[in-house]
């Protein structure tokens, strides 16, 4: 059984060591990382310059670009066979709620399960220090089982494991994703000639969306599982926009003023 580890912290991080030794222990292993951190990518895919793969270990390899195109190039041309999973990090801090949607390791298991190969990322809670080898732990648990019974169509796990000794971490929760509030998360300041640039930052300082969410079980001292599904469309609005259909139509048609179209009394989801 062939195992693709990949991350977006780079080939260096102790983090995907951590993760592919203990992988080891269940299926052949390869490693097909970004050469340097390539945090907070989301699903890009480079377009304006040649890839380049380096070999630097035995089933171990580099790529010039970003998480995503290191799983579609070891899934179309780095590996002799598909895996049987692909598994993303261990990654340098949580990636809860929104963060997933700007997380090169969430959207390395994306393009996994876009590519029809069952896939989970994982990522470790921590600051100055990270407790990997707790991570790798359940992060090869979470696989064997995945790896055993599938997943659903188009559907990834987001693991997050809690920073605490593994006695005490109190078991694992299937969680919904949250929603986060940073404070002051665009911090301005002054360059040597007085001309203004930015930080993009801040500080997370609350959530909603708290039932079965994600932040609260790590909170608790559980490990966080969350089924991510690629079809985003809010299924349950879509016949209230269908009725737009007509008023679009017409408007595009015939030049009716926007001000003419009749605001409903009550917005959805207000």
């Amino acid at each position: 059984m062939r195992i693709l580890v990949t991350n977006d912290d780079g080939i260096q991080s102790p983090g995907i060591t951590a993760l592919a030794q203990a992988l080891a222990a269940i299926g052949e292993v390869w490693v097909v990382a970004p050469d340097r951190e390539r945090t907070a990518v989301a699903h890009a895919v480079t377009l304006h310059k040649p890839l380049r793969v380096h070999q630097v270990a035995p089933r171990t390899y580099t790529v010039n670009g970003t998480p995503v195109d290191c799983v579609n190039l070891a899934l179309l041309k780095v590996m002799p066979k598909p895996p049987a999973i692909v598994v993303s990090g261990i990654n340098k801090g949580v990636n809860l709620g929104d963060d997933v949607m700007y997380s090169g390791t969430v959207s390395a298991a994306m393009e996994g399960t876009i590519l029809g190969v069952p896939s989970l990322a994982v990522s470790q809670e921590g600051q100055e220090t990270f407790r990997f080898d707790i991570g790798a732990t359940y992060a090869a648990r979470v696989a064997t089982l995945v790896v055993a019974q599938g997943l659903p169509d188009e559907t990834l796990l987001n693991v997050n494991i809690p920073d605490r000794a593994h006695s005490k971490i109190r078991g694992v929760r299937i969680t919904c994703l949250s929603r986060r509030r940073f404070h002051n998360p665009i911090i301005e300041k002054l360059d040597p000639h007085g001309r203004p640039y930015y930080w993009i930052a801040g500080q997370r300082v609350s959530w909603s969306r708290s039932k079965d969410a994600d932040h609260e079980a790590l909170e608790e001292g559980y490990v966080s599982i969350t089924p991510i599904h690629l079809d985003t469309t809010n299924h349950a609005v879509l016949d209230h926009f269908r009725s737009w259909e007509p008023l679009i139509a017409r408007s595009a048609r015939e030049g009716v003023d926007s001000k003419s179209i009749r605001r409903p009394a009550k917005q959805v989801g207000r």
